[in-house]
């Protein structure tokens, strides 16, 4: 899938969609005059392979772009080997489901290092997505895998760890949470400069395919001293969205930005206007 913009939406259904179901969601983000809708799949794969090509048709008929959030309780480096290999399942499960659906992209927390040295669990993480991806690719299914930036210290996916698993692996491209590297960072991710210095870093990685095949979440947040707490509404935080956003048109990215804030269409719509008045 190739963008010509950079494409604004909600993580899940909006708050305000009526009589809230997937169907009624992803033709209410288009009512909003948003253009994107993550399925979030996070505490299980909520769709079924009997409604998914409903989900399809009512996203093409709306011109609604759609992608994915994987289940939460993923560790593909998780020293219980039954653990891991669920995880690999979740992944396998939810790309299979969002590719019936017609979304572009599923998104993951791939990793927690737990006591382990992180240049293993980083091996751990490659050998499993090698094996996503081949398994995928024997179904014929190439929707974008992208494992996500994390917003704690704790858990696997730094910048680097993420940018470096979408150089080696196929059809691996980055989920960029900035909010998170904010919030892992302690605050240092949070300025113009410093955006600026992360777009720069997807550019000399991956080039410009890494600018122009975003798949990006922003929210507000809360952190402290061992990263993320909570999401925020933006305008309650201290996240400088406005800059992230001017980075963005300064560098311009393509792609899709779902926004995670408890008020999901609000901040959305708000980030939208605020691109576009750039």
């Amino acid at each position: 899938m190739t963008f010509n913009n950079l494409l604004f939406g909600t993580a899940g259904i909006p708050i305000g969609t009526p009589d809230r179901n997937t169907l009624n969601g992803v033709a209410f983000v288009r009512k909003l005059g948003l253009d994107v809708m993550e399925l979030e799949f996070v505490r299980m794969i909520n769709i079924s392979k009997q409604v998914a090509p409903d989900v399809k048709e009512v996203a093409k008929k709306n011109d609604v772009t759609l992608t994915c959030h994987a289940p939460y309780y993923i560790n593909l480096s998780s020293n219980e080997k039954a653990k891991a290999r669920a995880s690999v399942g979740r992944i396998l499960n939810s790309a299979r489901i969002a590719k019936l659906c017609g979304a572009f992209s599923v998104c993951f927390h791939a990793a927690f290092y737990q006591k382990s040295e992180p240049e293993k669990v980083y091996g751990n993480v490659k050998d499993a997505m090698e094996e996503i991806i081949e398994t995928l690719k024997d179904e014929g299914n190439d929707i974008w895998i992208r494992p996500e930036t994390t917003g704690k210290a704790t858990q696997f996916g730094s910048l680097k760890e993420i940018l470096n698993l979408s150089a080696e692996l196929d059809n691996v491209m980055p989920c960029i949470d900035f909010s998170h590297l904010c919030a892992r960072e302690n605050g240092k991710v949070n300025s113009y400069s410093e955006f600026s210095k992360v777009l720069e870093e997807v550019e000399k990685v991956l080039g410009r395919k890494g600018l122009e095949n975003m798949h990006a979440h922003i929210s507000g947040i809360e952190y402290g001293e061992k990263g993320e707490r909570k999401h925020l509404v933006l305008k309650d935080s201290e996240f400088r969205y406005e800059e992230l956003l001017k980075a963005l048109k300064e560098f311009k990215v393509k792609g899709v930005v779902i926004c995670e804030s408890p008020n999901i269409e609000e901040d959305a719509l708000l980030m939208k206007k605020t691109f576009e008045r750039f």
